[in-house]
């Protein structure tokens, strides 16, 4: 066996939000920003992250609003939440990477579990008997006003990711409650983030954020 020093665990920062947030261009920046920095980051996101949550993502975001019960959409996301914090997550954080994630537990809770109905005990008792209490050091919700969420959206060019865009306007509106709520009760891991604003000024209070909580 070598001497060396083991690695200490990277870090897992989360973002959530509703449709047209900006998850996924804060997560990309946010990642080049501490790559400059020294760090070996690992982008990903859910569902997907790994081949085969990859696989049952076009499951998920593709086809008719109601494809899936609640149940049965929580249990797809589940399986490919297991196969990428198997095969993706754990894994980089043992090596002592920073993993970003665009989305994570508290989507599954949000949209599933208050959004559509299931109930937060349910997809609560699922997500602890799979993974325990293993999550994200820091979670950043975004917060924009469904419309303008939506509008944003609309504004991209095609694809067929589309299926949660499709739910109506009540929906949104439960949603963008239930990510406000989950940040209040977490305060200690959840900040929220007013992203109405320009990219470039979310993302450089997305950054001192982290410097002031973690320290990069």
């Amino acid at each position: 066996m070598s001497g060396g020093k083991t690695a200490p665990r990277g870090k897992f920062i989360t973002f959530e939000g509703g449709e047209g947030a900006g998850k996924s261009t804060l997560a990309r920046l946010l990642k080049e920003s501490l790559a400059q920095a020294g760090l070996c980051v690992v982008l990903t996101r859910e569902p997907g992250g790994s081949p085969g949550a990859e696989e049952i993502r076009k499951l998920l975001v593709e086809g008719a609003p109601e494809r899936w019960t609640p149940l049965a959409e929580t249990l797809l996301l589940l399986a490919a939440r297991a196969d990428h914090v198997a095969r993706t997550i754990r894994p980089a954080l043992e090596e002592g990477h920073w993993v970003v994630c665009d989305r994570f537990f508290d989507s599954t809770l949000a949209y599933q579990g208050i959004a559509r109905g299931l109930g937060e005990g349910p997809v609560m008792a699922l997500q602890r008997a799979a993974f325990g209490d293993f999550g994200p050091d820091l979670t950043f919700v975004l917060d924009v006003d469904p419309e303008l969420g939506l509008a944003r959206t609309l504004s991209r060019k095609g694809g067929a990711e589309n299926r949660f865009e499709a739910f109506g306007a009540d929906f949104h509106a439960r949603l963008r409650a239930a990510f406000r709520d989950i940040a209040a009760r977490a305060p200690e891991r959840c900040v929220v983030i007013d992203a109405s604003r320009p990219r470039d000024t979310v993302a450089e209070a997305v950054r001192a954020i982290v410097r002031a909580k973690l320290g990069v």
